[in-house]
């Protein structure tokens, strides 16, 4: 039985989870967003958007929930999946980017998300489809191996239950996900991910689900709390500013989330609640050899088996 309620009291719960945990971090507040989209509209639904600008640890951070439905699925769903086309929907997740003030802090993602396809006008008596997505995935600018290695371990433990070959397929697959093909590099070092999941039964596919939002504050707490008093300069800020340079151009090219979005008529703040709050670009830029900026690049920014 798909226990749609079921789905939105845990996406609920963890996104009031997620935002306390991290006010007591920051010491800030984050501002409540409620908002609506009328039945009319291309995308109708509602949801809370809660934000954190300009905080002691978090420069930015949006962490939201939404519950919508659409009439027919955008281009960024059917393409790969043509039996979608002319299906209704209704779509439901948590995703969040965390934007540390430090440099040494990694800036972190996570989606968890529940999709149905409604049976098409011209099939009405079709079976509904259904199914989960979702996944972490952390980008430093400076990189550390105990970061790496924890984080992945920690999304490891969290898919263990169900399956052992889960983690090595998230893993790839997230690999291959969040890579800038124009620069021909990782958005970071990776983490999970995965979409149109319904390889088991809807409460295993459910529990899989919940296993991974309630992994992402043990996977990112921890590596939050030693980075964020690390001393920092003018020159690692303005690295910090250029890589999120890079993380703008994924959102804005390659992101399914974003374009799904955008292209369903979805809410433009809440979408773009993604974006850090400062970016640059500079032509061909090139770390000194040696540097822990080269680092980066060379040692953190391609697929590596951390765990």
């Amino acid at each position: 039985m798909i226990d749609v309620a079921a789905v939105e009291a845990y996406l609920r719960s963890l996104q009031r989870r997620i935002v306390g945990s991290l006010e007591a971090i920051d010491g800030g507040r984050f501002e409540t967003d409620r908002w609506t989209k009328a039945a009319g509209e291309p995308l109708g639904g509602q949801g809370v958007t809660c934000i954190l600008e300009d905080g002691a640890v978090l420069e930015r951070g949006g962490v939201g929930f939404s519950n919508v439905d659409g009439r027919t699925m955008p281009a960024s769903a059917t393409q790969a999946r043509p039996e979608l086309a002319g299906r209704g929907f209704d779509a439901m997740g948590v995703s969040l980017v965390l934007h540390p003030r430090n440099p040494q802090a990694p800036t972190v993602h996570l989606n968890v998300r529940f999709f149905i396809a409604r049976p098409p006008a011209s099939a009405p008596d079709a079976p509904a489809i259904w199914w989960f997505g979702g996944g972490m995935d952390l980008t430093p600018a400076y990189g550390y191996d105990d970061d790496a290695v924890h984080f992945h371990r920690t999304c490891r433990d969290a898919l263990l239950p169900f399956g052992e070959d889960l983690h090595p397929r998230f893993k790839d697959w997230c690999d291959r996900y969040f890579h800038l093909k124009h620069r021909n590099e990782m958005r970071g070092v990776g983490g999970i991910f995965f979409d149109d999941f319904n390889a088991l039964p809807f409460d295993d596919c459910f529990a899989m689900m919940r296993a991974v939002g309630d992994a992402f504050l043990p996977a990112y707490l921890p590596i939050l709390e030693r980075r964020r008093g690390l001393p920092f300069n003018d020159a690692q800020r303005h690295w910090q500013a250029l890589r999120r340079g890079r993380y703008v151009e994924f959102n804005l090219v390659f992101d399914r989330g974003t374009l799904f979005g955008l292209q369903s008529g979805g809410r433009t703040e809440s979408i773009l609640m993604s974006m850090p709050p400062t970016a640059a670009w500079r032509y061909d830029v090139r770390p000194a050899a040696g540097s822990p900026e080269a680092l980066l690049t060379e040692r953190y920014l391609v697929p590596r088996a951390w765990v």
